[in-house]
């Protein structure tokens, strides 16, 4: 929710050229990427943790550039004069800007682009790199390139953010309110599948941040596992289906929650999801230990305001209205519970990329106050961050007064630490808080199948079977994973971890493998010998066969059944709620499935009703 930032930009003049800073040490020079996860901490190649301290530069994006070019508010298509590059290249060398990245504590960069920059071959205007002629000539894209390459040779690891289609300042109903609202899915999924590829080489790019600020038009919603087009959910997990399988499989896959749903006046149904709904359906990627879940919070928005100001929102307080109290149960609510919350098939770190505030000439109270409260909380959940914005421009005190740095006309800098920023210390909290480092141990994952609205086959080594079973939809484990759980109505399944990749696989239809009646009177589907259930398909709502895979050794047999057509039948830890509204059966976490029952009658619908557990 940037647009309201707007209002505190001021005139941007020309810069002049600059002599380039001598470079300060790297950020972090003891890391190794790429990057991964486990369980609620991102960690690098070696197992240790990487807390994300990161800042946003944003400008390729869209937002005011150099070369005179004026911030104007009022009119909604400003952003589209400008350059398309990182902000202050005008004004200072790419390596003073990362300088003070670096005295700032950062050690990760969210980078901005638009689709737009992808495809736009014009050469960057001369006065928009004023201080950095080495890049006259080149294109928004080609800049973009040399930023991200001085970022990563100084040691900061850099998160590629898709944060618009068209170039222009975000976040308004501006064409821009969904990953295909200007352009289409196909081109989407393309233009990730090519920044991926482009960066694969270098190992300090870590991320993929798949769309910013997910929110209405002004004709409707976007949802959350309605399988429409949209749907962000079902799209973000295409699209990482993609990055993973053609480009990049070594980038984290960062996911934003859906920023803002509904008509913000009062009497009418309205708010910010934000995370929330990734309780009850979450992402499997084929590639597991990528998966990153981001929110943004600012304190002139709330769980139900929307920021803006006279459109009817009177009884919707903001976060910065709340209590100390009340906003760490919002924050925890609608963001932090995903990664608090251990061993659920949703539990994933949490990186908040957007937060920010005004800084010298902000003078009101209540903002600032919620900044440092929030600071608190983030301090307090060991939480990964990204500040918005690092690079802004000044004039004196005047200026864009949320930047942490600021250039002015004649390429002078001033930070938070500089004068009489009252978010220094807030600041210094922040970037010198504890928390955890070192090792992180290995957890064994915990993944959902959604079956709702087509095939879920998150396994590499089962996409070489092709068609497995025709006419069916067909839900795969990913590799090293098994199925330890069904829902009653089939769509939904429970895996975890971690049993190697398998080798070879079989298709059960039938009962040919069944070597006693563990569920007299219904059909049984039963893996051969010393094999395990990794997958399942549906027909409707019909279990229609069993994809088992063979196991490294021999298995043990004894056993026993689960039965869940009356009720839940799990253990009391483990994946938890997987098929909200349907009963469930679940082995437990020593067991694997070795076989599925399920009602054969006529009108029954063959529901899945039993699993063979066994050790």
């Amino acid at each position: 929710m940037k647009l309201v930032r707007v209002l505190l930009a001021g005139v941007v003049v020309a810069g002049v050229v600059a002599v380039p800073s001598a470079s300060a040490d790297p950020a972090e020079p003891g890391w190794v990427g790429p990057l991964s996860t486990r369980g609620r901490y991102v960690v690098d190649a070696r197992g240790d943790r990487f807390k994300l301290k990161s800042g946003n530069w944003h400008g390729a994006s869209g937002t005011w550039n150099g070369s005179g070019d004026v911030a104007d508010p009022a009119n909604h298509h400003a952003g589209e004069k400008a350059d398309r590059i990182p902000l202050g290249l005008d004004r200072a060398p790419v390596e003073s800007i990362i300088d003070g990245f670096v005295e700032l504590g950062l050690n990760s960069v969210r980078l901005p682009f638009s689709n737009q920059v992808v495809h736009d071959g014009a050469v960057v205007p001369l006065a928009s790199v004023a201080a950095n002629p080495a890049l006259a000539g080149r294109t928004p894209l080609q800049v973009y390139d040399f930023v991200v390459e001085r970022l990563t040779a100084r040691g900061l690891a850099v998160i590629l953010n898709n944060h618009t289609n068209t170039t222009r300042w975000c976040c308004g109903v501006d064409g821009n309110e969904r990953w295909n609202t200007s352009q289409t899915t196909r081109q989407w999924q393309d233009d990730w599948v090519f920044m991926a590829r482009r960066y694969a080489g270098n190992q300090r790019v870590v991320g993929a941040d798949l769309y910013n600020e997910v929110r209405r038009n002004v004709w409707d919603d976007p949802n959350w596992g309605s399988g429409d087009d949209r749907d962000w959910q079902r799209a973000s997990q295409e699209v990482a289906d993609r990055i993973q399988l053609e480009a990049n499989r070594d980038l984290l896959i960062i996911v934003e929650g859906i920023n803002w749903t509904g008509i913000p006046v009062d009497g009418l149904p309205h708010g910010r999801p934000t995370l929330e709904p990734v309780r009850t359906l979450s992402h499997t990627l084929i590639d597991s230990g990528k998966l990153v879940y981001s929110a943004h919070f600012y304190g002139y928005t709330g769980p139900n305001h929307s920021g803006a100001t006279g459109i009817g929102e009177t009884h919707d307080p903001r976060y910065q209205d709340l209590s100390v109290a009340e906003l760490r149960d919002v924050v925890r609510r609608q963001a932090f519970y995903v990664s608090e919350e251990t061993g659920a098939h949703f539990t994933a770190p949490v990186w908040i990329s957007e937060f920010g505030v005004g800084g010298r000439e902000n003078t009101d109270p209540v903002s600032r106050a919620w900044f440092s409260n929030f600071v608190d909380l983030l301090v307090a959940a060991d939480a990964d961050f990204a500040y918005w914005p690092m690079v802004g421009f000044h004039s004196g005190r005047t200026g864009n007064g949320w930047a942490l740095l600021h250039w002015d006309a004649a390429g002078n800098r001033m930070g938070v630490y500089d004068g009489d920023d009252w978010r220094a210390s807030a600041w210094s909290r922040l970037v010198g808080a504890g928390g955890k480092t070192g090792q992180v141990a290995p957890v064994s994952p915990w993944s959902m199948v959604n079956l709702n609205h087509g095939d879920f086959q998150q396994s590499r080594a089962a996409r070489g079977l092709g068609d497995w079973n025709s006419g069916a939809r067909k839900g795969v484990c990913p590799d090293g994973q098994r199925v330890i759980g069904l829902a009653h109505t089939g769509n939904r399944g429970l895996c975890t971890g971690a049993w190697g990749v398998p080798s070879s696989f079989v298709v059960v239809r039938d009962e040919s493998f069944v070597d006693v009646d563990w569920a007299s009177g219904y059909t049984k589907v039963q893996c051969p010998a010393d094999h395990y259930l990794v997958g399942y398909s549906v027909k409707g709502a019909a279990f229609s066969a069993g994809l088992c895979a063979r196991a490294a050794g021999a298995l043990g047999k004894a056993g026993r059944t689960v039965w869940f057509d009356r009720g839940d039948n799990r253990p009391a830890a483990g994946g938890g709620e997987f098929a909200v509204g349907a009963y469930k059966g679940q082995c437990a976490v020593e067991e694997y499935v070795a076989g599925v029952a399920y009602t054969g009658r006529i009108g029954s619908g063959r529901t899945p009703d039993a699993l063979l557990c066994r050790r």
